[in-house]
């Protein structure tokens, strides 16, 4: 039985593969072709290949519930690749580019001179009630005034074709090694596709994030120690973690691991005695990352860590602080925050939002919760939000007051209508819901990967697409067309 694309549903989305069930978009023409000639079983056996796959190269996630405490799970993946055009995703990164270099410049006067709030195009009291401004950074300079050297920027495309930017990442984002991994699978299930097409490659990404960790390192050695540092098995990272020290050949250390000594150097423990660290790739959250500086109950950080990066004896990526750009509320602001930098418009738009923190915004969005997609300023993961299409009145009610109650704390946003890609259900293709999630290297050159971590919500009509909450991933084509 051959996959029958005359009952691919579109409805009213834009769909990444079809212009309309049963016609390919032009560069999807080649996809689609093979899909055609693909009988239902095999599609199904392919999908049983790469899940297979993906458990004997031990990709997984880890999750949290209640019920069943710490879960590591296989890595859900869909084997449908999207494709997206070169000459779009250049402007793309392009705009990304602009995007990271303005938001650097942001933190970094932050924590120095605060133009942007004496010149009034910054609002104080969001700086003010930050959760993750740290007094801790205030006139530090890290080398070349970058703080977020590692940027995740989730992307989706509504129904008009255009991608926005949803929300930006600069703490700790995660999701590259998925990314590097889904393509691995993909060539092993669908090898004749890249007879097809020739994606722009990925996997060059280690070896980008290595040179642009190491040239941060304080002194000038020709093979600096970089490690990853992370929290340990139990993180739900954890896989990425070690998978990116693997990759770039450093060590995965713990905190543990890791000691500051009298001179304000740190250092590693080893069989073989103490070696100097220069470059510390950190995957522990600021409050954790060192108890003499942030939480003094902190396990998992090195005591002393923070004097050692003032005195410029090792270098922190990304920078503690830089999350201070990650706040929601921060980046309704990220237009003005451009042109006050850069003197430039945005390439890529922000979705609307309305900021609460201003009379006539919240009073729209109390009018209009059954409409709006609302988020607390610092909570990810899809955690914390009403959606407010598929609410109770209970549920509009519960977040009316807590917006009410702390109206800087919230931004909403119209419900999208989110693009959708070919995804295999059972024996069959469905659309389904997708976002994108590109990584953005700054360093002496900026650098964007050629697509990112597509992720896809699994559960028919879902546009939550987070792995914790039941999505999914794809690979991710480059294409020259």
């Amino acid at each position: 039985m051959t996959i029958d694309l005359t009952q691919y549903d579109t409805q009213h989305f834009f769909d990444e593969m079809l212009v309309r069930p049963n016609r390919a978009r032009s560069h999807t023409k080649k996809l689609v072709a093979l899909l055609r000639k693909m009988g239902a079983e095999e599609l199904a056996q392919r999908q049983a290949a790469a899940e297979l796959a993906i458990k004997q190269m031990g990709i997984t996630f880890t999750v949290y519930t209640q019920e069943e405490g710490t879960i590591d799970r296989n890595w859900p993946f869909d084997i449908i690749p999207r494709i997206i055009p070169k000459s779009e995703w250049d402007g793309v990164a392009e705009g990304l580019k602009q995007r990271v270099q303005a938001l650097n410049l942001f933190i970094d006067d932050l924590y120095h001179d605060q133009k942007i709030i004496k010149d009034g195009v910054f609002p104080a009291e969001v700086l003010a009630k930050s959760k993750n401004f740290r007094t801790q950074c205030v006139g530090i300079n890290p080398p070349g005034g970058i703080w977020a050297h590692i940027c995740g920027s989730d992307l989706v495309r509504d129904g008009d074709g255009s991608l926005y930017v949803l929300e930006d990442n600069l703490r700790v984002p995660s999701g590259v090694s998925y990314m590097l991994e889904n393509r691995e699978v993909t060539k092993q299930v669908f090898p004749e596709l890249f007879e097809e097409y020739s994606p722009l490659m990925v996997d060059e990404y280690p070896a980008q994030l290595f040179d642009t960790l190491a040239e941060l390192s304080p002194r000038k050695e020709a093979h600096p120690e970089v490690v990853v540092l992370t929290p340990g098995i139990y993180n739900s990272a954890y896989f990425e973690h070690s998978y990116l020290a693997q990759q770039m050949g450093c060590e995965l250390v713990e905190g543990r691991d890791l000691f500051v000594d009298k001179d304000n150097c740190v250092y590693m423990s080893t069989i073989s005695g103490p070696q100097r660290v220069d470059v510390i790739y950190r995957r522990i959250d600021d409050e954790f990352l060192d108890p003499e500086a942030f939480n003094p109950d902190s396990m998992l950080g090195v005591s002393g860590l923070m004097r050692a990066w003032k005195a410029g004896n090792v270098a922190l990526a990304n920078a503690p602080g830089a999350g201070v750009a990650d706040d929601k509320v921060v980046y309704a602001f990220v237009p003005e925050i451009i042109k006050y930098y850069l003197d430039q418009d945005p390439v890529i738009h922000n979705v609307k939002t309305y900021r609460c923190m201003y009379k006539d915004e919240m009073e729209y969005v109390l009018a209009n919760l059954n409409k709006l997609v609302v988020k607390p300023a610092n909570e990810s993961g899809g955690y914390g939000m009403l959606m407010g299409a598929m609410s109770t009145r209970d549920e509009r009610e519960k977040f009316a007051k807590l917006i009410k109650r702390n109206p800087r704390n919230y931004i909403a946003q119209p419900t999208l209508n989110i693009s959708t890609v070919p995804t295999v259900v059972g024996k069959t293709i469905e659309p389904r819901h997708v976002d994108l999630r590109p990584f953005i290297l700054s360093g002496k050159k900026t650098l964007v990967t050629n697509g990112g971590l597509t992720r896809v919500a699994l559960r028919k009509g879902s546009l939550v697409v987070n792995s914790s909450q039941g999505g999914g991933s794809k690979d991710t084509w480059i294409v020259e067309v």
